[in-house]
């Protein structure tokens, strides 16, 4: 599940971020029937997985720049614990 905005683009991670606190929230309550809940579920499994990819893609795309040397840089994958 992509969560787009109405106009077409990505929501902010933030966005969809609060999204799935939300749909969690009314899951852990136990108010809703089975077939809202299961609709609610399959709602945060799609959060879950587009906020998962979006996270990464991030990872991927974060390096750190190590400076080698006047107007040389060095690449490195970010590290799990930074």
């Amino acid at each position: 599940m992509t969560t787009k905005a109405k106009d077409g683009k990505r929501e902010p991670f933030e966005k969809s971020l609060e999204k799935l606190e939300t749909t969690v929230r009314q899951l852990e309550d136990g108010e809703k029937g089975l077939e809202e809940s299961l609709k609610l579920f399959e709602e945060g499994v799609g959060l879950a997985k587009d906020l998962t990819a979006r996270i990464e893609e991030v990872k991927r795309r974060v390096e750190v720049l190590i400076k080698e040397g006047p107007g040389r840089f060095k690449s490195e994958p970010l590290k799990e614990d930074e």
